[in-house]
Protein backbone atom coordinates (compact mmCIF):
# COMPACT_ATOMS: atom_id res chain seq x y z
CA UNK A 1 0.00 0.00 0.00
CA UNK A 2 0.84 3.69 -0.44
CA UNK A 3 1.40 4.28 3.47
CA UNK A 4 3.04 6.83 5.45
CA UNK A 5 3.64 10.18 7.30
CA UNK A 6 2.94 12.77 4.37
CA UNK A 7 5.61 14.89 3.76
CA UNK A 8 5.97 18.40 1.32
CA UNK A 9 8.27 20.24 -0.23
CA UNK A 10 8.91 23.57 0.17
CA UNK A 11 11.61 26.39 -0.62
CA UNK A 12 14.05 23.17 -1.63
CA UNK A 13 13.62 21.49 1.67
CA UNK A 14 11.07 18.57 2.78
CA UNK A 15 8.91 18.91 6.11
CA UNK A 16 5.73 17.63 7.81
CA UNK A 17 2.12 18.03 7.63
CA UNK A 18 0.91 18.79 11.03
CA UNK A 19 -2.45 16.74 12.12
CA UNK A 20 -4.38 19.75 13.61
CA UNK A 21 -7.72 19.05 11.66
CA UNK A 22 -6.37 16.43 9.62
CA UNK A 23 -9.18 14.65 8.09
CA UNK A 24 -9.85 11.61 5.46
CA UNK A 25 -10.68 14.38 3.27
CA UNK A 26 -7.45 15.59 3.41
CA UNK A 27 -6.01 12.21 3.33
CA UNK A 28 -8.02 11.51 -0.28
CA UNK A 29 -5.91 14.62 -1.79
CA UNK A 30 -2.77 13.04 -0.60
CA UNK A 31 -3.93 9.70 -2.11
CA UNK A 32 -4.95 11.04 -5.43
CA UNK A 33 -2.01 12.90 -6.06
CA UNK A 34 0.12 10.42 -5.28
CA UNK A 35 -1.65 8.19 -8.00
CA UNK A 36 -2.52 5.52 -4.95
CA UNK A 37 -6.54 5.48 -4.75
CA UNK A 38 -8.75 6.32 -2.39
CA UNK A 39 -7.75 7.06 1.00
CA UNK A 40 -8.25 4.32 3.70
CA UNK A 41 -7.10 5.94 6.72
CA UNK A 42 -5.81 9.54 7.92
CA UNK A 43 -3.74 9.06 10.95
CA UNK A 44 -2.50 11.56 13.50
CA UNK A 45 -0.08 11.55 16.52
CA UNK A 46 3.31 10.41 14.01
CA UNK A 47 1.43 7.21 13.26
CA UNK A 48 4.31 6.41 11.04
CA UNK A 49 6.74 7.76 13.18
CA UNK A 50 7.96 11.76 13.98
CA UNK A 51 9.45 13.88 11.02
CA UNK A 52 12.19 15.80 11.93
CA UNK A 53 12.92 19.51 9.80
CA UNK A 54 10.18 22.57 9.49
CA UNK A 55 6.68 21.76 9.65
CA UNK A 56 5.34 23.37 6.33
CA UNK A 57 1.66 22.93 6.58
CA UNK A 58 -1.45 22.91 9.53
CA UNK A 59 -4.46 23.19 9.83
CA UNK A 60 -5.25 21.72 6.40
CA UNK A 61 -8.74 21.89 5.15
CA UNK A 62 -9.36 20.60 1.93
CA UNK A 63 -12.85 19.65 0.67
CA UNK A 64 -11.53 16.41 -1.14
CA UNK A 65 -11.87 17.34 -4.56
CA UNK A 66 -8.67 19.51 -4.64
CA UNK A 67 -6.09 17.74 -7.13
CA UNK A 68 -2.80 18.47 -4.75
CA UNK A 69 -2.50 19.02 -0.99
CA UNK A 70 -1.31 22.70 -2.01
CA UNK A 71 -4.48 23.44 -3.03
CA UNK A 72 -6.47 23.32 0.31
CA UNK A 73 -6.89 25.63 2.77
CA UNK A 74 -4.58 25.85 5.26
CA UNK A 75 -2.58 28.11 7.29
CA UNK A 76 1.06 29.91 5.52
CA UNK A 77 4.01 27.84 4.40
CA UNK A 78 5.96 27.17 7.76
CA UNK A 79 3.45 28.83 10.43
CA UNK A 80 1.71 26.07 12.81
CA UNK A 81 1.40 25.94 16.36
CA UNK A 82 2.56 21.95 16.57
CA UNK A 83 5.54 19.51 17.52
CA UNK A 84 6.79 16.31 15.43
CA UNK A 85 4.68 13.99 17.56
CA UNK A 86 1.54 15.47 15.54
CA UNK A 87 3.08 14.76 12.14
CA UNK A 88 -0.02 13.51 9.42
CA UNK A 89 -0.14 10.23 8.31
CA UNK A 90 -2.45 8.26 5.67
CA UNK A 91 -2.42 5.00 4.16
CA UNK A 92 -4.46 4.50 0.31
CA UNK A 93 -5.63 1.79 -0.72
CA UNK A 94 -3.33 1.31 -4.20
CA UNK A 95 -0.12 0.64 -4.35
CA UNK A 96 2.79 2.60 -4.39
CA UNK A 97 3.63 3.86 -7.67
CA UNK A 98 5.62 6.75 -9.24
CA UNK A 99 4.32 9.82 -9.75
CA UNK A 100 6.70 12.26 -12.16
CA UNK A 101 6.34 16.00 -11.27
CA UNK A 102 8.34 17.31 -14.07
CA UNK A 103 6.04 19.30 -16.10
CA UNK A 104 3.89 20.33 -13.73
CA UNK A 105 6.02 23.46 -12.39
CA UNK A 106 4.15 25.21 -9.91
CA UNK A 107 0.99 23.56 -10.09
CA UNK A 108 1.69 20.43 -7.19
CA UNK A 109 3.87 20.72 -4.41
CA UNK A 110 5.81 17.65 -4.80
CA UNK A 111 4.56 14.82 -1.82
CA UNK A 112 5.84 12.01 -0.57
CA UNK A 113 5.09 8.83 1.98
CA UNK A 114 7.67 8.22 4.55
CA UNK A 115 7.10 4.80 6.52
CA UNK A 116 8.16 3.95 10.33
CA UNK A 117 11.52 3.20 8.98
CA UNK A 118 12.32 6.55 8.23
CA UNK A 119 12.45 5.52 4.22
CA UNK A 120 10.34 7.01 1.51
CA UNK A 121 7.45 5.17 0.11
CA UNK A 122 6.95 6.44 -3.09
CA UNK A 123 9.61 9.71 -3.35
CA UNK A 124 10.09 9.84 -7.35
CA UNK A 125 13.32 9.27 -8.69
CA UNK A 126 12.92 10.31 -11.94
CA UNK A 127 11.37 13.57 -13.96
CA UNK A 128 11.40 15.35 -17.17
CA UNK A 129 11.92 19.08 -16.47
CA UNK A 130 11.11 22.39 -19.06
CA UNK A 131 9.64 20.19 -21.18
CA UNK A 132 6.33 21.42 -23.31
CA UNK A 133 4.32 18.61 -21.50
CA UNK A 134 4.87 15.97 -19.06
CA UNK A 135 6.21 13.45 -21.05
CA UNK A 136 8.90 15.76 -22.84
CA UNK A 137 11.82 17.38 -21.28
CA UNK A 138 15.03 17.09 -19.87
CA UNK A 139 15.77 14.08 -17.90
CA UNK A 140 16.75 14.25 -13.81
CA UNK A 141 17.00 12.02 -11.57
CA UNK A 142 17.28 12.82 -7.70
CA UNK A 143 20.30 11.65 -5.85
CA UNK A 144 20.99 12.32 -2.24
CA UNK A 145 17.86 14.67 -1.62
CA UNK A 146 18.79 16.46 -4.80
CA UNK A 147 17.40 16.31 -8.49
CA UNK A 148 20.30 16.52 -11.32
CA UNK A 149 20.96 15.92 -14.70
CA UNK A 150 21.75 12.99 -16.92
CA UNK A 151 24.79 13.20 -19.11
CA UNK A 152 24.16 11.97 -23.22
CA UNK A 153 27.29 10.06 -22.71
CA UNK A 154 25.93 6.39 -24.31
CA UNK A 155 22.45 8.08 -24.07
CA UNK A 156 20.12 6.22 -27.53
CA UNK A 157 16.68 5.29 -27.56
CA UNK A 158 16.63 2.24 -25.10
CA UNK A 159 17.29 4.64 -23.01
CA UNK A 160 14.30 7.05 -23.38
CA UNK A 161 12.14 3.99 -23.56
CA UNK A 162 12.87 3.27 -19.97
CA UNK A 163 12.59 6.67 -18.88
CA UNK A 164 9.03 7.06 -20.69
CA UNK A 165 7.97 3.30 -19.61
CA UNK A 166 8.93 4.66 -15.78
CA UNK A 167 7.07 7.25 -15.77
CA UNK A 168 3.50 6.29 -17.70
CA UNK A 169 4.37 7.57 -20.87
CA UNK A 170 3.88 4.79 -23.50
Amino acid sequence: HCSGRVEVMHDHQWGTVCDDDWSLLDASVVCRQLGCGTAVSAYSAAHFGQGSGPIWLDNVQCSGTEAALSECLARPWGVNNCHHGEDASVVCAGNTKLVPWGGRSGLMVPLCLVSRAGTATNTPTLRLENGPGRCAGRVEVFHHSQWGTVCDNGWSLAEAVVVCRQLGCG
